[in-house]
């Protein structure tokens, strides 16, 4: 996912795939506890989309 990406997307779909992303990193999560876990770079990159998203929602309560 593309910082561009993420400012197009209104404030209700950036709470959504928030929420998405946390979702998909407990999983993650878990499988590598459980040694399950297929590609383990797939973590970091998760963190960072959530970053990018709480970023972006950040800029738009600042800029209203």
């Amino acid at each position: 996912m593309k910082a561009t990406e993420v400012r197009e997307m209104s404030v209700k779909e950036l709470e959504t795939k928030l929420k998405d992303l946390k979702q998909e990193l407990f999983n993650l999560r878990f499988q590598h506890a459980t040694n399950q876990l297929e590609n383990p770079l797939r973590i970091p990159a998760v963190k960072k989309d959530i970053a990018r998203v709480k970023t972006v929602l950040r800029e738009k309560e600042i800029n209203g």
